[in-house]
């Protein structure tokens, strides 16, 4: 790994980890990821997925945007499109943009591209805090929320409901490009 952002972001999850006062073994045991893949990511010799770093976020109490947004250190109230931070997932070709300026705020909008026939599987933790809404900007999405399938073509909107594991998946030859919102549960 030697892209900058890939870098920053093996840098994020270490310091999240030592502010919350976790161990590797304490962080594997709450995310169910290994501690040699969790030692691996910190010391950037390997490239996480993006479900693997959403295990590891939500077992830090983090969304995916929060930790991308500390990977890439500002605070701005504006954020341009053209410095808005990407991450693409190595296994699937899973694009993700940090539209927000701020992520962890009381909002956050994320710009996903889910290439034709990927898929990307979250566990029911990963968005717990959060309320979630998903807007299909182009294309065609299958979103498994537990056992209810939900297929949205371009401008639909999906309110998710309670915490349930959920996967995106594109069944189409075509991207299908959505915005997710989410905003903070109370509590």
């Amino acid at each position: 790994m030697s892209d900058p952002l890939s870098e920053s972001l093996a840098a994020a999850l270490a310091a999240a980890r030592r502010e919350r006062a976790l161990s590797v073994t304490a962080l594997a045991e709450r995310s169910g990821v290994s501690r040699a893949m969790i030692g691996k990511v910190e010391r950037t010799e390997a490239q996480p997925t993006a479900a693997l770093l959403g295990r590891l976020s939500a077992a830090l109490g983090m969304t995916l945007s929060e930790l991308v947004a500390r990977a890439e250190g500002d605070g701005r109230r504006l954020a341009r499109a053209a410095e808005q931070p990407t991450w693409t997932d190595p296994g699937t070709g899973y694009r993700r943009r940090a539209v927000s300026p701020v992520s962890g705020g009381p909002l956050e909008l994320v710009e996903v591209e889910l290439p034709a026939g990927a898929e990307v599987s979250f566990g029911a933790d990963t968005y717990a805090s959060r309320h979630q809404q998903i807007w299909v900007l182009e294309g065609m999405l299958v979103f498994r929320e537990g056992t209810t399938e939900h297929e949205l073509a371009a401008g639909d909107c999906l309110q998710l409901g309670p915490s349930a594991p959920c996967t995106y998946a594109n069944r189409t030859r075509e991207p299908v490009r959505y915005l997710v919102a989410l905003s903070k549960r109370p509590g």
